[in-house]
């Protein structure tokens, strides 16, 4: 399959399993917090492992292959550039998170457009990961990426959803708006594979970039909301189970 549409198709196949993860609501109005925080966590270890194991290790080689004894240098900097650009766009848009609250400029926005900014905001880098991934030629590895991001996207997209169900939204509703935010990465996807397809140098910079987008969402939103309300020890945990099962996952595919 051609590296550009084995990175659409795996980036859309990703964003979708956030649908999937919210299939739960359809039989559940609650889900006990420990619970989600717990496979909150475990999505925070299995984008910890991927960002590791998916995008920094391949890109530092492919830097090197390009650079010689330059390429964690590369990366270093992608990585950097990839936080700030993240950091910016947090600080730019106006948006929402459920448990941590309103971030970003004010705005006469509705709360639900706000989450789905919020969303967003979490979502591309993800999908640019897994566009990029395929682009390095690995297939093995850029379906393990594509695997791991779908499985971090479950919770996630249960997380969503619970809350719309307590804004007022229909279980249905709530379910297409879930599933919905995760389409986002296909645009991602096709815009990472597009690149390092077109314009091999960039792709030891583009991994790096896109670690670095996604170490900023784990630290920056992922890891404080499964804390935000203390016993974060289950959430600890479910850290280490995700790294494990990517760690396992990428070792198994790649």
């Amino acid at each position: 399959m051609d590296v550009f549409l084995a990175g659409l198709v795996a980036s859309t196949l990703a964003g979708l399993a956030t649908g999937v993860g919210a299939l739960p609501i359809l039989f559940f109005k609650t889900v006990p917090r420990n619970t989600l925080n717990t496979l909150l966590g475990a999505s925070a270890g299995v984008l910890l492992a991927a960002t590791s194991f998916s995008l920094i290790v391949p890109g530092i080689e492919s830097g090197d292959r390009l650079w010689p004894g330059y390429g964690v240098a590369v990366v270093v900097i992608g990585m950097l550039f990839g936080g700030l650009v993240l950091d910016l766009i947090d600080k730019l848009l106006p948006h929402e998170h459920f448990i941590l609250g309103r971030e970003g400029p004010s705005t006469t926005l509705k709360r639900i457009w706000l989450f789905i900014i919020a969303i967003t905001i979490h979502n591309f880098p993800e999908g640019m990961a897994v566009g990029v991934g395929f682009g390095t030629g690995d297939f093995g590895g850029g379906t393990s990426l594509a695997i791991g991001i779908g499985i971090q996207n479950m919770p996630e997209g249960l997380a969503v959803a619970l809350p719309l169900i307590g804004l007022g939204y229909s279980r249905w509703a709530a379910l297409g708006i879930a599933t919905a935010t995760g389409l986002v990465e296909p645009i991602g996807g096709v815009l990472g594979a597009g690149a390092v397809t077109f314009f091999h140098p960039v792709l030891p910079f583009a991994l790096a970039f896109a670690a670095g987008a996604m170490l900023f969402v784990i630290s920056d939103e992922i890891i404080p909301e499964t804390h935000s309300q203390g016993r974060s020890r289950q959430a600890t945990y479910g850290v280490m189970i995700g790294f494990v099962i990517m760690l396992a996952l990428d070792n198994l595919l790649g």
